[in-house]
């Protein structure tokens, strides 16, 4: 009985504690970390935000925001400030970043009326059960720094965008939008977009020849002629060497050696990440963020839940020192030759913030071979990359052995090499290298001065490429080195100008589209001292000067607001409407009420609309060609499939016609067969149009039309 009392005793001694996360993920995985005592909520993101529905900024006093609880979300507020009332402590988990502050500063000024609970904030870089358990251990009070840095972007961006779209909306079309930072990465694209447009190529040649020595077949490069490096503009001059040299003794003249070095890289930051997933993966910048959430937030391994990786919104690669201990001692159990004497050490970067950690596995232990069960392909594949480049990044380094041979014939020049691994080093964790063989290429014994046969030349045409259009990978890269935007954003900014249609994606680059490249050349005329990446860079700089606590968060909006608000009316009072001047006539006729139908500019590119709206409702895609079916009176147009809503081409008399094709039309037809010509694709011959007929193998350069 005695023993009873006691276990009551203890049991009314026990603190409640509500921890309130951002996600039911999240909230599911810390549970189980912290046992009896202990309620995770979530937040589900931000409870309390500016309404959409209006300005909300008091530019007359210190701009300071009005915030409301977000539609929708009062009853989870409720539920949060109940929870709260009931428990002795209340810890703040939301992320640590400026959001994740937000948050938890807006939560504490909505719970702490309603309770006497103890409120405190805590951080964490893993969700593992050590550093829950020592962040528990270790609360904190809110970072108001950081809570202003968030204000002052919030804010920033909310002036920008409602002065920025009403102006759109009255010169160009209902319901446009303007964003700070997405408009610049706009103008970005589509200046790469003119560049890309107004390329002209030029042809070159390249000549290549056979050699042999004995049984053994080999082949080099011309790269020397008469003393120097070869241009050859056509055949003519390409021929004029082979007539030369053809019967040329061919001598052996070079055999040289050269040793490489090859680093490893260090852990992942948020933008390499996303850039090594859209190369390596095919992966879109926003599905690489929502698998990183998932492994991150913890996934069910067995009968236990583990967060998988550390925090994925990361400009840093700062490694802890218990993350390098564990990887050593595994890789001193795995790879003993490939351990360096100390841990390897990498400059985190000028501008890095450094709050976290770079992205790794949380435990090392945890190989992919030995959890690939557990997770979905998405899952394993990004988890692969993020554990294969965070334990090679503690390894020695790998070492390369290229034999180059030069062979002399004439005037002429010829060059060939091979590769070989020497030493593996931290090759050997990387999958994707060591896969392959580690020689590259094979050449027979060779001495100087050892003549050899030439066998036969092989002249070939080439064409200069021009720039490429960005990618996910290309433009995340480019961002972050004029420092534009901040992990968190790299992927919205994408999102934001592909759910505009400002921005389509199509061979995995990113075009601009005619409403995009309009409003682009609107903004960066009207706004050149905004819409650039020195202003952009500069506020994120600012911004962490508030964050510093070196700057006040409404004098840094107040020196921009005022010039801005001032060149805003101006443009509103002097530039020119272009409203309607999307719109041409056609000769077609509405089937529906026989007036005139018109082509308009919509939010998802041109239509047909009928000229008697409102009365009549009728719209139709843009025919884009004629169907090439034999005796189908047909058009091709734009459609979507059902499940997904991808986009593909097919013909108006479907389903009496069931032509498609997932290659644009480009208009212009084939002057061959007299079929359409389609927008084609690939790494080596970059964009280029050919025909969409099978049974023809007209192809040219999309850039100059000139047949190839």
């Amino acid at each position: 009985m005695a023993e009873s009392k006691k276990t009551t005793s203890a049991k009314k001694k026990t603190k409640a504690t509500l921890v309130i996360v951002e996600s039911p993920a999240k909230a599911h995985t810390i549970e189980k970390y912290l046992g009896p005592g202990y309620t995770v909520k979530a937040s589900m993101g931000h409870l309390i935000d500016l309404p959409k529905s209006r300005l909300a900024i008091d530019v007359d006093n210190q701009f300071e925001p009005e915030y409301i609880t977000v539609r929708g979300k009062a009853k989870l507020l409720k539920e949060l400030q109940h929870d709260a009332k009931k428990s002795d402590v209340v810890l703040l988990a939301s992320d640590n970043d400026r959001e994740g502050e937000a948050i938890a500063w807006h939560l504490n000024n909505a719970i702490k009326d309603k309770t006497n609970a103890k409120i405190s904030r805590i951080v964490f870089n893993e969700i593992t059960p050590v550093a829950i358990k020592e962040a528990v251990k270790h609360p904190n009070d809110i970072n108001e720094d950081k809570v202003n840095a968030q204000k002052a972007r919030r804010v920033l961006d909310r002036l920008v965008g409602y002065n920025l779209s009403p102006l759109l909306w009255k010169k160009v079309k209902n319901g446009l939008s303007a964003g700070r930072v997405q408009s610049v990465a706009l103008r970005l694209i589509c200046e790469r977009e003119d560049a890309v447009e107004h390329f002209i190529p030029e042809e070159f040649w390249t000549l290549e020849a056979d050699f042999s020595k004995g049984k053994s077949k080999f082949t080099g490069e011309l790269v020397l002629y008469k003393g120097d490096k070869p241009e050859l503009k056509n055949q003519k001059e390409v021929d004029a060497i082979i007539a030369e040299i053809q019967n040329a003794v061919c001598v052996v003249s070079d055999i040289k050696e050269t040793d490489k070095t090859v680093r490893p890289k260090p852990a992942f930051t948020t933008s390499k990440m996303q850039q090594a997933a859209a190369n390596r993966l095919g992966f879109t910048s926003r599905k690489t963020m929502q698998v990183a959430q998932q492994l991150y937030e913890g996934i069910n391994i067995g009968s236990s839940r583990v967060g998988l990786i550390t925090y994925m919104r990361t400009d840093s690669v700062r490694i802890a020192k218990t993350a390098l201990d564990d990887v050593r001692a595994w890789i001193s159990a795995n790879f003993p030759d490939d351990l360096p004497a100390e841990p390897v050490q990498y400059d985190v970067g000028k501008g890095a913030q450094d709050a976290h950690e770079g992205i790794r596995p949380t435990y090392v232990t945890y190989t992919p071979d030995s959890i690939k069960e557990y997770l979905t392909k998405d899952q394993l594949r990004l988890y692969t990359i993020i554990w294969e480049r965070f334990v090679s990044s503690q390894m020695n380094n790998a070492k390369t052995r290229t034999t180059a041979v030069e062979i002399t014939a004439g005037d002429a020049v010829f060059r060939l090499s091979v590769s070989k691994v020497v030493d593996k080093g931290f090759y050997h964790v990387i999958k994707l290298l060591s896969s392959k063989e580690d020689v590259t290429g094979s050449l027979p014994s060779l001495k100087m001065g050892e003549e050899i046969k030439a066998l036969s030349f092989y002249p070939e045409q080439h064409f200069t490429q021009g720039p490429a259009r960005y990618t996910d990978a290309s433009i995340v890269r480019v961002l972050e080195e004029k420092g534009i935007g901040r992990p968190s954003t790299y992927a919205p900014i994408i999102s934001v100008l592909l759910d505009r249609y400002y921005v389509t994606r199509g061979n995995k680059q990113l075009v601009p589209t005619v409403l995009g490249r309009m409003i682009n050349k609107i903004l960066v005329e009207s706004f050149p001292g905004i819409i650039n990446e020195k202003f952009t860079a500069d506020v994120e700089n600012d911004l962490d000067k508030v964050e510093q606590h070196e700057l006040v968060w409404n004098t840094m909006i107040g020196n921009f607001f005022s010039p801005f608000i001032k060149q805003v009316g101006q443009v509103m009072e002097n530039q020119e409407s272009v409203k309607g001047s999307f719109d041409e006539p056609t000769d077609k006729i509405c089937e529906k009420c026989g007036k005139p139908l018109v082509k308009k500019l919509g939010r998802f590119g041109y239509f047909l609309a009928c000229s008697g709206f409102p009365e009549c409702h009728n719209t139709k895609s843009i025919p884009l060609a004629k169907c090439p079916m034999p005796g189908c009176s047909g058009e091709i147009v734009v459609r979507k499939s059902k499940g997904r809503g991808k986009e593909f081409y097919g013909c108006t008399n479907y389903p009496e016609c069931n032509f498609i094709t997932h290659f644009k039309p480009t208009g212009q037809y084939c002057p061959k067969c007299g079929w359409f010509l389609v927008e084609r694709f690939d790494k080596k011959n970059g964009t280029y149009k050919s025909c969409i007929n099978p049974d023809c193998d007209y192809l040219h350069s999309a850039d100059d039309g000139s047949a190839e």
